[in-house]
């Protein structure tokens, strides 16, 4: 697989392993990071997790009114229609990023080890671009945590 860029992306638990599992294959977002199709996104699962579990790499990205975006999408999103229509309430447009695959890490690299062996290591509010730097030292992480 060969990515343009990568992403750090805060993922509530409930989703993740939905997305892992394969029956969540987009991710709904409110505000659309700017990435292509092609991009790996690294998902780090928020509280109480905490930890990168695993990665997906982006497929298209689509926007359109929520209510569209719920008729294009909705099932495959992994939440019921009050669930979708109440997270983009007061929204005009709605974003979803179409997961091309999914696949979790051999074991989950908790936030204490990501500080520790990355220092400054700070989970996303909600996602955070990767220089290239920033991405080798994670994945290097990963590797060495899970060999």
């Amino acid at each position: 697989m060969k990515t343009n860029h990568a992403f750090l992306i805060s993922i509530r638990p409930r989703f993740a392993e939905m997305i892992f599992a394969g029956s969540k294959t987009v991710e709904l977002r409110r505000v659309c990071p700017k990435v292509t199709a092609g991009d790996l996104a690294l998902v780090y699962v928020s509280s109480p997790a905490m930890e990168l579990r695993g990665s997906f790499e982006v497929g298209k990205i689509l926007t359109a009114s929520p209510l569209a975006l719920w008729r294009k999408v909705g099932k495959k999103s992994g939440v019921t229609r009050a669930e979708f229509l109440a997270y983009f309430k007061d929204k005009k447009q709605a974003h979803a990023l179409v997961i091309k695959r999914a696949w979790q890490l051999p074991a989950p690299v908790g936030l204490k080890t990501l500080r520790r062996n990355k220092g400054g290591f700070r989970p996303p509010q909600n996602f955070h671009y990767l220089n290239r730097n920033e991405s080798s030292q994670l994945v290097s992480l990963v590797v060495l945590q899970n060999n």
